[in-house]
């Protein structure tokens, strides 16, 4: 079916499914700890079963058609997909060597990096309404990691803004090249993601690779489900909706991925926490709402 076919609006289907992918996305972190694996180790599982799972979708959905979808995405789905392993490498060495709540507050300016990126190279006009909603989330995941933050070191800090650029960048090109579908690009990102962290793997955990029992289901449903179904949404969103918009909708997988931790495992966030995640959640459904209200006056 094609977009102008479509029953739902580009905006609104842009929400639906970036909203979709990362409410899929949050148990991300839970997973992660569940798994009680070296980070390494984790991405090379992580990276090989979400390139599987990306393919297990497109033969879904196009059949005999995998291969045309996977040349489809060109050169920029190639940089795409160096991107986006960029950010997932960094984002580990961020969380290897600073606080998770420097990493944190760094890696949420990504909506800003998506913004400048797109404003710069696209010539897409940022509206206020998300420079706004871009400042309240800031300062919503700052109370967020309150009690934490200033405790990292300087090269993690410098990590999380490497895969902050990162992310704000792989969104960028995913919106420039919204002609076809970059989903493959995930696949090959799950590839090379596996390819860089098996040496350090390898070196860090000689003979100990291989997850079993719980932690075994644990990998698996990661990198089997939510990951290559978060980011196949997730990746579709900037067809339809600006780079900066799905920037600002990821960070609700910062808020609640920790809530669910505190549900399954019993790890308290802590009231400030608690505090700065329903300022980002306020500020997303205030900004979506604005944009509805904006867009309706538009048309009559």
């Amino acid at each position: 079916m094609s977009v102008s076919q479509s029953p739902l609006p580009d905006h609104q289907k842009g929400l639906l499914l970036t909203t979709l992918g990362v409410m899929v996305l949050t148990p991300d972190s839970l997973l992660i700890r569940l798994s009680g694996m070296e980070p390494f180790s984790l991405l090379v599982w992580r990276g090989v079963l979400q390139a599987v799972g990306i393919l297990a979708i497109l033969a879904i959905f196009h059949q005999d058609r995998v291969m045309d979808q996977i040349r489809s995405i060109g050169r920029c789905g190639i940089l795409l997909a160096l991107v986006f392993t960029g950010s997932t490498v960094f984002f580990i060495l961020a969380l290897t060597y600073t606080a998770v709540a420097d990493a944190l507050i760094i890696v949420a300016v990504a909506p800003l990096v998506a913004a400048l990126l797109s404003r710069s190279f696209l010539g897409e006009a940022v509206p206020l309404r998300t420079w706004l909603a871009i400042c309240f989330t800031l300062l919503g995941i700052s109370l967020l990691v309150f009690e934490d933050l200033g405790s990292g070191s300087l090269w993690g800090d410098f990590a999380a803004l490497c895969c902050a650029i990162c992310i704000g960048a792989s969104l960028t090109i995913t919106r420039h090249g919204r002609a076809v579908s970059m989903i493959p690009a995930m696949s090959l990102a799950g590839t090379l993601t596996a390819l860089v962290a098996l040496p350090l793997a390898l070196w860090l955990e000689p003979g100990h690779m291989v997850p079993a029992g719980p932690q075994l289901v644990a990998v698996l449903l990661m990198g089997l489900l939510v990951a290559p179904i978060s980011f196949a949404l997730i990746t579709a969103g900037p067809r339809y909706l600006p780079a900066a918009e799905v920037g600002l909708l990821m960070l609700l997988e910062t808020v609640l991925g920790p809530l669910w931790v505190w549900l399954v495992i019993g790890e308290y966030p802590g009231d400030w926490a608690l505090v700065g995640g329903a300022i980002v959640i306020a500020t997303l459904a205030g900004h979506a709402l604005a944009g509805n209200r904006q867009r309706r006056a538009a048309l009559t």
